[in-house]
């Protein structure tokens, strides 16, 4: 058997089908901590579901191949992370990277912090920060923060399942403290610091971010970049989950083998559902064939199907 050709004294990509749960490192940006990954499973196709700023940490998932058409599952899923709030100090960003905008004396203690975190719990309304990605004329937010401008913006509504104090110790005698947050997608934790701040009468910035969790999926079943570079190949691919581990939200469906095979070729099957649900389907031995939508009359219509995985 012949080895691979090498093109420009480079082995060619992989077709390489699969999820990877990347721990990412302090000071990478997503696109970065991605192509850094895909250099190490030579991927030919790849992407990530999601961004983390470069100073935050955690949980990146990351995709391979078919598992690419799935990406945007998790967009909408709840969010976990734990955070470090400095007390005393805001900034233009709300976090650490930022202009110091003010210094305020800082006096609470335990029980002040916990009486505030719980004032944001539930239904809340946000206003995102200047300093975000979000558009406005078709211009990031970010690049009119830089060159001074303030426009305006609606608040949203988000929701915080939970949020609670892990650390209140000497951390806070510092002026410093550590939580959990549990929230709904489009939540900025930097301005729920800032915003917790304000309530305690101090100011403050998000100091520290990692991300722990993305709906099922957990922080404790990443793997670092160091870690996947000490790895063999096989190794390294032995790490990789299937793409329909970024499906867990979506309820499961199994056709037979004429309906599954109509499905393949892009065709819609008969299955009574509620109409508007999205299904992940499979055929009678659980091969994964895609993300359908069940539409009027009894009809399942297929969004995105993956190919030979």
């Amino acid at each position: 058997m012949n080895a691979p050709r090498r093109e420009g004294g480079k082995l060619p990509r992989r077709r390489l089908d699969g999820v990877l749960l990347l721990d990412k490192p302090l000071g990478l940006s997503s696109n970065q901590a991605l192509q850094a990954a895909r250099r190490l499973y030579n991927a030919e196709k790849a992407g990530h579901t999601g961004t983390l700023d470069p100073l935050a940490t955690g949980l990146l998932p990351l995709c391979f191949g078919e598992a690419t058409k799935f990406s945007g599952e998790l967009l909408n899923a709840d969010k976990r992370y734990v955070a470090t709030v400095q007390l005393g100090i805001t900034t233009d960003t709300a976090d650490a990277e930022g202009a110091v905008l003010e210094r305020r004396p800082v006096d609470v203690v335990r029980s002040d912090v916990e009486a505030a975190l719980a004032a944001f719990v539930g239904e809340i309304e946000q206003m995102p920060p200047m300093y975000s990605a979000l558009k406005r004329d078709g211009k990031p937010l970010y690049e009119y923060a830089r060159a001074g401008i303030e426009v305006e913006r609606a608040a949203r509504r988000i929701s915080i399942h939970e949020l609670h104090l892990l650390d209140g110790g000497d951390d806070l005698a510092a002026g410093r403290f550590v939580f959990e947050v549990r929230c709904s997608k489009g939540t900025y934790v930097r301005t729920l610091a800032a915003d917790i701040g304000d309530r305690l009468g101090c100011g403050a910035h998000l100091a520290a971010l990692c991300r722990t969790g993305i709906g099922v999926l957990d922080v404790a079943e990443a793997h670092s970049l160091a870690a996947l570079e000490a790895l063999t190949a096989e190794a390294r691919d032995a790490l990789l989950l299937p793409p329909d581990a970024l499906l867990t939200g979506l309820v499961e469906v199994r056709l037979d083998g004429a309906d599954a095979a109509r499905l393949r070729h892009g065709q819609a099957v008969r299955w009574s559902g509620d109409e508007g649900t999205r299904l992940r389907v499979y055929d009678a031995e659980h091969g994964l064939i895609g993300v359908c939508r069940q539409v009027a009359d009894g009809w399942l219509q297929p969004l995105r199907l993956v190919a030979g995985v």
